[in-house]
């Protein structure tokens, strides 16, 4: 069993900055790519940023330049260090890890239980 609890959301006022983290822990043979998702009212979920096991990164337009993924592959946990907060950057935030149990199983997609980000004076 897999499971991927997240922490480090909150309120913060426009201008701040905010550091998500995203711990795997259980059955787990390899982590693949990490990605970071957000999901404001009435929208679609939507890609912000993105880590490959290969050490590429991707980001969203809207927060390139402002936001930053890592990860720590010694302790399955992925990072994202969100600068320059807007309100738009108000959501749920989730994270999402491709991970394979064991040697033989195939890559599956496993989802943290979200972390609520909310910037506002």
């Amino acid at each position: 069993q897999v499971r991927l609890v997240e922490s480090g959301g909150g309120l913060v006022q426009p201008g701040g900055s905010l550091r998500l983290s995203c711990a795997a822990s259980g059955s787990i043979f390899s982590i693949g790519a990490m990605d970071w998702y957000r999901q404001a009212p009435g929208k679609q979920r939507e890609l912000v940023a993105g880590s490959t096991d290969g050490g590429n990164t991707n980001y969203a337009g809207s927060v390139k330049g402002r936001f930053t993924i890592s990860r720590d592959n010694a302790k399955n946990t992925v990072y994202l260090q969100m600068n320059s907060l807007k309100p738009e950057d108000t959501a749920v935030y989730y994270c999402q890890l491709d991970i394979r149990a064991t040697r033989f199983s195939p890559t599956y997609p496993y989802w943290g239980q979200g972390s609520q980000v909310t910037v506002s004076s």
